[in-house]
């Protein structure tokens, strides 16, 4: 239960602004014996939960543009905006990506996409993202035969 735990923790923290990696952890954890998709599927809740942070930052965030602690500014809000807008919400399904992954799911906050169409594309993404971490591990050390 503790495996399952810390997996959920760490896919979840993974999904937000923290440094986290998930893909490690599921790895290590696919070598002691646990069913393969049950970790997928933990993994996969807990790192699209995390996304769903990043999408109610996002949706409230603006409020807070005209203090001075405000991170970004009016010109960097406008060029995710305009990227945002001229990929559209199918871009969701990248945000499994280290690098922009999470900053999808905050502009798709800002940009007001509905929860349940964020929810499916995020998850789809991710989930593949776990999956082919599963398939690794069975490529490398075939685990799973």
């Amino acid at each position: 239960m503790i495996a399952y735990l810390s997996l959920f923790a760490s896919s979840f923290l993974a999904a937000t602004i923290l440094p986290f990696y998930s893909e490690v952890l599921l790895y290590a954890l696919l070598q002691t014996g646990e069913p393969p998709w049950l970790l997928v599927l933990v993994a996969s809740v807990g790192n699209t939960l995390g996304a769903v942070v990043n999408w109610y930052l996002g949706r409230y965030l603006l409020h807070f543009k005209d203090r001075r602690w405000f991170y970004f500014k009016d010109e960097q809000i406008e060029r995710m905006q305009y990227w945002f807008q001229r990929y559209g919400v199918w871009s969701l399904l990248l945000a499994w990506m280290p690098m922009g992954g999470d900053v999808l799911t905050l502009i798709a906050g800002i940009m007001k996409v509905r929860l349940g169409v964020f929810l499916t594309l995020v998850a789809i993404g991710k989930t593949m993202r776990y999956i082919a971490v599963l398939y690794f591990a069975e490529m490398t050390h075939g685990w799973f035969v």
